[in-house]
């Protein structure tokens, strides 16, 4: 079973890949944040490292697909390299922070090695409201992050939905953070881990109308 967590900025994506792989015993795959040799840069020059950073990303995340399928277990995945994709480079791009030629020749890049790689089995899309993307990166306090403006979120999560509301690769399952508040009420995480356990033991998603914040 491969489980992807997608999301924007501060949705709160590592924190629950923690939360489900202590609840499961399944190994977690992360984002490589610490060991990035580009992401504090691009917080001070985006337009200069932006063609780097996602270059980087492409790789570590199509190299972390191949040893998830090459290993017969379990996985939680921070991330998925659809966003980088679909999300984050065409907003760099579009905001004038990575050239055309950059973009057309990383797009390239993408469309040779997605043909190489497998969707995931769910996806879990944490949807998020700026306010409270803006609390959680606050909350976290990664020196870097200070300076992301509220625009480059708003735009990215524009993109977030446009791109979920078209997703057909497979099963989707949509959380409602500003409501769910999975990092800190065991109820709330408790609602999560019933709707993957529907998915992963019927098929079917199975969710009571009642339980709050969490979406098919």
């Amino acid at each position: 079973m491969h489980i992807a967590i997608a999301g924007n900025i501060g949705s709160g994506k590592t924190t629950l890949t923690t939360l489900l792989a202590n609840h499961y015993k399944w190994e977690a795959h992360y984002e490589d944040v610490s060991n990035n040799p580009y992401i504090n840069d691009f917080y001070e020059d985006m337009q200069r490292w932006s063609f780097n950073l996602q270059i980087y990303f492409l790789n570590t995340r199509f190299q972390q697909i191949q040893d998830i399928r090459q290993n017969n277990v379990s996985i939680i995945q921070d991330r998925t390299i659809y966003e980088d994709a679909y999300i984050f480079a065409p907003n760099l791009h579009a905001m004038g922070l990575m050239t055309s030629r950059d973009f057309e020749n990383y797009y390239s890049l993408f469309s040779h090695m997605e043909r190489f790689i497998q969707a995931p089995d769910l996806l879990i899309y944490l949807r998020s409201s700026v306010p409270t993307l803006v609390n959680h990166i606050s909350a976290r306090g990664r020196e870097y992050e200070e300076s992301i403006r509220l625009d480059y979120l708003k735009r990215l999560n524009e993109r977030y939905e446009a791109w979920i509301s078209q997703y057909d690769k497979g099963k989707l399952l949509v959380i409602d953070v500003d409501n769910n508040k999975f990092h800190s009420s065991k109820e709330d995480l408790g609602q999560i881990i019933r709707s993957i356990d529907a998915e992963v033991g019927s098929g079917l998603f199975e969710i009571p109308e009642k339980k709050k914040g969490v979406k098919k």
